[in-house]
């Protein structure tokens, strides 16, 4: 017969979120005494994420998953629902214990964390291109159905995000990676500047290898920082001797570049006290896991996170739906970019217009 276990405890519980994963359905048939779930994320995306922690903790607490997703996911996601939002709060309330790090009484000599904007304008090539796109794809809309139109749309996101970051990003051709053709690469030179001149360590985030490599040769020639760069494609070895290079407080100031998915979660870079997002991941709880590499215990300095947005663009509106996904989250206790394919054509082409407002004068 199966093993009866005491306890059942699951670190970082929002990998099983999937209801249908292998990994999900391997976990649900261990038998315990009692069960732990410990997570940083409890929702990732959808409310359907916390039910599936719970179908592990305390099966059939919440309801069937067709009931739950009537009942509280589509009255708090898509409407707001007040009413059911504080229902299902109680209902787990006492199953949770929520730990904040800004909490004094829980952690007393961690920093704060400061959330800083910084807003940046499209460069004329930039917004000419940018144009290009959009109009491109508002015919390619009205013919598009289905898989087709959410691809579509996927597309044309990552078109827009690659404008945003540089020009020569988008158009793939080796041209100069300049910070005159992109202000955001402008802004990030500048501000980098400031932290080594004060002996600062930072972290900088990018979810497009090509961006990183580019970052990370402009900062080492150009700038003659010290770099380093993780992404997918780095050995264990070299990653660890990285990490442990950047958290000798004798190696000086560095720069440490990060792919989003190979960088963001799972290891511990306290040396840094700035974190730069140069472009941005839909996802508030992806962003905030990112940023914790250096907001976590052992950290002694003040945190000072960077989210680049660029006016007039996607960026600026997405932002701002962000926003909101977080206290959606919040109120209740992501990993990708598919939300945002269930808005209309109409929704979709506004999201994606061009505020000719914000381009720079040259």
């Amino acid at each position: 017969g199966a093993l009866q276990w005491r306890r059942i405890v699951l670190d970082e519980a929002q990998n099983i979120k999937n209801p249908k994963a292998a990994q999900t359905k391997a976990i649900l048939k261990l038998n315990g005494d009692s069960r732990l779930a410990l997570t940083g994320t409890p929702v990732e995306n959808r409310l359907m994420d916390l039910w599936s922690i719970f179908n592990f903790l305390n099966p059939g607490y919440l309801g069937k998953q067709a009931h739950f997703r009537k009942t509280y996911e589509l009255p708090v996601q898509r409407d707001n629902d007040p009413r059911q939002s504080a229902t299902l709060k109680k209902l787990i309330q006492p199953f949770i214990l929520r730990r904040l790090k800004t909490d004094k009484a829980i952690i007393k000599d961690l920093p704060d964390k400061i959330d800083n904007k910084i807003y940046c304008n499209l460069s004329k090539e930039q917004a000419s291109l940018y144009e290009v796109v959009v109009q491109d794809v508002v015919t390619q809309l009205e013919e598009a159905e289905g898989i087709q139109r959410q691809g579509l749309m996927l597309s044309t996101l990552m078109k827009l995000k690659q404008i945003c970051n540089h020009p020569m990003q988008f158009l793939q051709d080796g041209s100069a990676f300049t910070p005159e053709r992109s202000h955001k690469l402008e802004r990030i030179s500048e501000m980098l500047e400031e932290a080594m001149e004060q002996g600062d360590s930072v972290l900088v985030f990018t979810q497009f290898t090509e961006i990183g490599e580019h970052l990370e040769r402009y900062l080492a020639k150009e700038k003659h920082y010290k770099t380093h760069y993780l992404h997918g494609g780095t050995s264990r070895i070299k990653r660890e001797q990285m990490i442990s290079d950047f958290q000798d407080p004798e190696t000086g100031p560095a720069v440490f570049i990060l792919s989003l998915k190979a960088g963001g979660v799972g290891i511990t870079l306290t040396q840094a006290n700035h974190v730069f997002h140069f472009d941005r991941w839909w996802n508030p709880a992806v962003e905030n896991q990112a940023t914790d590499r250096a907001f976590r215990i052992g950290q002694k300095k003040n945190v000072f996170v960077h989210k680049f947005v660029t006016l007039g663009t996607l960026e600026e509106r997405i932002d701002q739906m962000i926003s909101d996904k977080q206290k959606m989250a919040d109120s209740i206790v992501g990993n990708d970019e598919s939300w945002l394919t269930k808005l209309d054509n109409q929704a979709f082409k506004e999201l994606i217009a061009l505020n000719k407002h914000s381009i720079m004068e040259d």
